[in-house]
């Protein structure tokens, strides 16, 4: 498999936290840097820290994430790392994501939904978040996009939802400002219209 630039830059993180410790040399580090730097495959990046233990290293995030609920709500909130790929079936529940705080090591996160009657999908994006909604079947149910503000952000993560929506609603959007926050930016109030 190709290595990405966040991959790179993921064994460069080890590779520096493994110097610091005294694990590597200065000259080892060097040598790493520049293999990992010029990699071209996940299997090439991983030989330079198979040495290395996992302990005090950046975190992985797991390839799969299933989640299949009925009734209730499923919240991923503050600090959670962000998979490769979810599946995702909700029936009468809601299910959310917020990436405003969420740690993302990879480009790109791939979302298998199968919502039903009442399953709700909510996604708090920020800045450099795309959703692409293009392999998506729908039956029943809306789905509204709000970008993040600041188009100009290098794309951080492509979120790409794919499967069906057969009586459920996708709603991705900004997080909510509190009213402070509204008061402070000279927003308007809103009349109750």
């Amino acid at each position: 498999m190709r290595a990405s630039d966040r991959d790179r830059d993921q064994v460069v993180e080890i590779l520096q936290v493994a110097a610091g410790d005294g694990r590597i040399t200065a000259s080892e580090l060097d040598e790493r840097l520049d293999a990992a730097l010029s990699a071209r495959t996940i299997g090439e990046l991983a030989e330079l820290t198979a040495d290395l233990p996992s302990e005090g290293m950046p975190p992985q995030a797991r390839d799969l994430v299933r989640i299949d609920q009925r009734f209730g709500d499923v919240t991923r909130t503050g600090r959670w790392l962000v998979p490769r790929r979810m599946d995702i079936r909700l029936m009468f529940c809601e299910a959310k994501l917020d990436f405003t705080d969420a740690v993302i090591t990879h480009s790109a996160l791939h979302i298998d939904v199968d919502l039903r009657i009442g399953g709700n999908l909510i996604l708090v994006t920020r800045p450099g978040i795309v959703v692409d909604t293009d392999d998506l079947v729908r039956s029943s149910g809306e789905i509204k996009i709000r970008p993040a503000s600041d188009p100009d952000t290098p794309i951080t993560l492509r979120v790409q939802l794919a499967g069906q929506s057969r009586g459920g609603d996708i709603i991705a959007r900004p997080p909510r400002r509190k009213f402070s926050e509204r008061l402070r930016r000279g927003a308007p109030r809103s009349t109750g219209r």
